[in-house]
């Protein structure tokens, strides 16, 4: 099966759209994915601009895995970091490298923007086992602690 890699851009809310049906069903999370879908106009202001970055798998017209980043300009250096918030691929099309080519093209647009690294956080229960694994083969693991601070 070919599948081909596109980074959208802000006239392209019909597949953000199935990207959110494809994170809802592959995190089995659809109040959070689906439940309150955000406005054409606010997906096309998130889709253009410069700080958000975002990849999807396409097995002909239909989306079958993506990757949601964000573009983190730093103080410390004239640079920027990008974080890879969310990456699924639909249960139907695992094992098929898709998930490699979508990190890959995600540091290929890092790299185009000057970025100096991609980082990802994974859980460490069972449900994440397949991630670690994905990405300690791609990368260097730090373990760390996260923290979630109410607003």
């Amino acid at each position: 099966m070919a599948f081909e890699i596109r980074i959208l851009g802000a006239d392209d809310v019909a597949l953000v759209r199935q990207l959110a049906g494809v994170f809802a069903e592959a995190f089995n999370d659809p109040r959070t994915y689906t439940g309150k879908p955000p406005g054409d106009g606010y997906l096309e202001r998130l889709l253009g601009s410069d700080n958000f970055i975002c990849l999807v798998a396409l097995d002909g017209d239909k989306v079958v895995g993506g990757i949601a980043a964000y573009e983190l300009p730093k103080l410390e250096q004239e640079r920027s970091e990008v974080y890879l918030y969310d990456l699924a691929v639909l249960e139907s099309h695992r094992r098929r490298g898709i998930a490699t080519a979508l990190i890959q093209g995600l540091r290929d647009e890092a790299r185009r923007r000057g970025a100096w690294v991609v980082y990802v956080q994974a859980d460490t229960g069972e449900e994440d086992a397949a991630a670690i694994a994905l990405y300690t083969r791609l990368g260097n693991r730090e373990d760390v602690l996260h923290f979630d601070i109410e607003v």
